[in-house]
């Protein structure tokens, strides 16, 4: 099962992931993104695809 981290160093805090999956990305109190739901499906893919600074690391297990 993969999982779903944002890297904060690298988050700028666009707000695509947030806009694209709202149910898996919400803003922390530093204004960053942040992962509330580590589980990855299509929409969580296609938000690492569109983070214009690919802070959305997604990590794969090897089960």
């Amino acid at each position: 099962m993969a999982k779903v981290h944002v890297d904060k160093d690298l988050c700028i805090a666009c707000g695509s992931c947030v806009a694209m999956c709202p149910e898996h990305f919400e803003f922390d109190d530093d204004n960053l993104a942040k992962a509330i739901n580590e589980n990855v499906d299509d929409d969580v893919r296609d938000a690492a695809s569109a983070c214009p600074t690919e802070a959305i690391k997604i990590e794969e297990s090897e089960n």
